[in-house]
């Protein structure tokens, strides 16, 4: 076991040969390159899966000896000080492994597809391998140090990511927006390792928890400062885990392709700053006041991701204030200390969240040969409904996920939320009432999303699904396709189809590009068993390949199953508790988790019941009026409710706009940060130019005046000189006289 977990430093590195190499590539043999890119995606699947069986064997091990192993080795030595690079397997590093390996490898599957007509295939599997990188080493990192180098290199990684389709305007600002606003909280990060670096004299875990703690117990520090750095620590995590107030770019990232909003949302980008306050929790949990800070920024992020997904129209975005909102759950988890019930929640919402954004990825996949390549309608929920008959697979599995998110049993996310709902009675009853009416929010709002994607008749006002009338193909690939009549330049310009009145699609120029050959064999229906062997072009949309499918039905099977890992039988310490052992003895916590299977089933009815409520409700406003598109203006209608309105339609309206309008803070910072920075910017430009520099300029410019003045004054006679020089001793004199007289 001991030589096993020596080769454990190749856990972060193992993926790293293939951006290496696609790079190389394409600097000297572009051709060959691209012309084998399957075999890219093929070797970053294989050294991913790799990775996955080592760290389930090491997790394996763990389990059974409940042991942790540290390797440092110094890097920098200068007199006193020593820097020291190594790599840390515990259970945290475990689960984090398994979590990435496993949803990244599923998310690369799907990608195979999902980009297969992208021209920036190679780029896009490079930037997946890197990415897979800077996580795995982020979480073995055995320092702060190491931790803020992987986590400055998960930043780079997300922000060419979403900023992947960078011609698009929408996704360069939306790349911008996630690089700046996680600056603000890396720079928190920078300062709070430097400060603890200051109090302690070490950056490696291990010695820092050891000597912060004695330090405590000793009276010896200054708990005002030691509480402004740990609260710049956890800066940090608000803004790699979207909590307020920082989580204003997680809706914004959906402008990248929908793989890597499923990779960033369930295991990597958002889990880092979940992962970062669990690594630190033996020094939060010894800091007077940071605990209930943490709790408190928890809640308020529960309730603000669940309000703000009430009116989302485009499908991702719901999904990422869903996100946003189970962040909340386990950062206050893991503010009222309950360590085991916030991982746990790690978990299952991983794998859950996960199946909802590839099954999201497959309804926009059948949606974009209706609408074409237009996002904002592919992804529009308003357009859709009526894919139950057209998409059965991904409808069944999108339902499974959304199920699960809302806390239905046997399914994942019921047994995880249901232990931090019950946890909060103990913390905080105002907490608690938050947290369990944002269950019934996040039944609401999820069950919304089901019902307007997959419930009804198709909503797409401007195609004809009757069957009636045989509207000719054209052109629908989702970036272009070497081959295609459609010219890559022209999509990078933007050259995107809309609709004629008519409702046959064409391009801003009146010339008309219909599908050729090669385009037109990539949009066959799904090849199930009972039509296998069916070729024929169908204007209905229609089920993704089976290289999608594949990661969707796995991911199924882990949302039905993950959440029985944590559930103690017969009284027994359960496998996850057990996995965990050796952290929850560093925080001084009882390893046993015996549990009150009466209490468990009580809470139980009253959990299930809430979301039961919630999805009921869900089903009574949009059941009868999502049948067909027409009805959209009855649900603005309903929402809005037109200029005469009483007491509960102006609440009613208010929610619309608060939930539509982003609760108003992306129109703050807007405002308040940055115009009040360019005034600021303006400001202090022209203090710079015109007092700063204004004074000494002036002050030159003033003595050239005066030399000139002085010049036309003299004759060139030195008596006058004279005269002139006597005179102004003279005034001097007499200035000074009746001064001190």
């Amino acid at each position: 076991m001991e030589q096993t977990y020596q080769y454990a430093w190749i856990i972060p590195f193992l993926p790293l040969p293939v951006p290496m190499l696609i790079g190389l590539g394409l600097l000297l043999f572009p051709t060959a390159t691209k012309s084998l890119r399957r075999m890219w995606a093929f070797q970053s699947i294989l050294l991913l899966s790799i990775v996955m069986i080592f760290s389930m064997n090491l997790s394996i091990q763990q389990i059974n000896s409940s042991s942790v192993y540290q390797y440092v080795w110094s890097w920098i030595i200068n007199n006193d000080f020593s820097l020291e690079f190594g790599y840390l397997i515990d259970p945290l590093t475990s689960i984090m492994s398994i979590l990435i390996t496993t949803v990244g490898i599923l998310v690369l599957i799907y990608s195979d597809n999902y980009m297969s007509h992208d021209d920036g295939y190679l780029r896009f599997f490079a930037y997946m391998s890197f990415f897979s990188t800077s996580m795995l080493g982020l979480v073995t990192s055995s320092n702060l140090i190491q931790i803020y180098i992987f986590w400055e290199l998960v930043g780079v990684c997300s922000y060419l990511l979403i900023g992947f389709w960078f011609t698009r305007p929408v996704a360069a600002k939306a790349c911008q927006k996630a690089f700046v606003t996680n600056r603000v909280g890396d720079f928190g990060l920078l300062l709070g390792i430097l400060g603890f670096y200051w109090i302690t004299g070490s950056f490696e875990f291990r010695d820092l928890f050891q000597i912060f703690n004695n330090l405590i117990s000793n009276n010896e520090v200054n708990f005002v400062f030691v509480t402004l750095c740990a609260v710049l620590l956890f800066a940090g995590a608000i803004a790699k885990s979207a909590q307020f107030p920082l989580h204003v770019w997680l809706p914004d990232a959906m402008e990248g392709p929908t793989p890597i909003s499923a990779l960033i949302h369930a295991a990597t980008m958002v889990a880092a700053g979940i992962f970062l306050v669990a690594r630190l929790m033996p020094l939060f949990i010894v800091i007077p006041h940071i605990m209930n800070f943490i709790s408190l920024i928890g809640i308020i992020t529960v309730f603000l991701g669940a309000t703000l997904a009430l009116a989302q129209k485009d499908i991702k975005r719901g999904l990422a204030y869903s996100t946003m909102s189970q962040l909340g759950y386990m950062m206050l988890a893991l503010g009222m200390g309950s360590y085991r019930s916030a991982l746990f929640h790690l978990i299952t919402h991983a794998y859950s969240k996960a199946l909802l954004f590839l099954g999201s990825g497959s309804v926009i996949h059948s949606m974009e040969t209706l609408v074409g390549y237009c996002p904002k309608k592919s992804q529009n929920m308003v357009l859709m409904g009526g894919l139950t008959k057209h998409i059965p697979i991904t409808k069944n599995s999108f339902l499974l996920g959304t199920l699960s998110l809302c806390g239905i049993p046997p399914l994942a996310c019921f047994w995880s939320k249901d232990e931090i709902l019950n946890d909060s009675w103990l913390y905080s009853p105002s907490f608690a009432i938050i947290a369990w009416s944002t269950a019934g929010l996040t039944a609401f709002y999820m069950c919304r999303i089901y019902l307007l994607t997959f419930e009804g008749h198709l909503n797409v006002h401007f195609q004809n699904y009757s069957g009636k009338r045989n509207t000719p193909l054209y052109s629908i690939s989702l970036w272009g396709k070497e081959g295609s009549k459609i010219s890559n330049k022209n999509f990078r310009l933007g050259t995107l189809l809309k609709m004629k009145k008519n409702g046959r699609p064409s391009f801003f120029s009146n010339k008309v590009y219909k599908m050729d050959e090669n385009v037109r064999n990539l949009i066959q229906p799904f090849l199930s068993i009972p039509n296998f062997g069916n070729t024929k072009t169908s204007l209905y949309p229609y089920e993704s390949d089976n290289t999608m499918l594949f990661p969707i039905l796995i991911l199924i099977l882990f949302t039905l199953f993950v959440g029985f890992l944590g559930i103690p039988f017969n009284q027994d310490v359960d496998i996850l508790t057990k996995w965990l052992t050796p952290s929850i003895n560093l925080l001084h916590k009882n390893s046993n988790n015996s549990i009150d299977w009466y209490e468990f089933c009580n809470d139980a009815v009253f959990s299930v019941s809430i979301a039961s409520f919630g999805i009921f409700i869900a089903f009574f406003l949009y059941k009868p009026v999502y049948s067909s598109f027409q009805n959209l203006d009855l649900i603005n209608s309903f929402v809005k409710m037109g200029p005469k309105r009483n007491f509960s339609d102006k609440i009613k309206n208010a929610i619309y706009d608060w939930s539509y309008n982003r609760g108003y803070i992306d129109a703050f910072y807007g405002t308040f940060l940055t115009v009040g920075m360019r005034k600021l910017a303006e400001f202090t430009h022209f203090f710079d130019r015109r007092i700063i520099d204004g004074i000494p300029n002036g002050v030159g410019l003033m003595s050239f005046f005066v030399a000139e003045v002085i010049k036309s004054v003299g004759g060139g006679r030195i008596s006058s000189y004279l005269f002139f020089y006597f005179s102004y001793v003279l005034i001097f004199l007499l200035i000074y006289y009746f001064l001190n007289f």
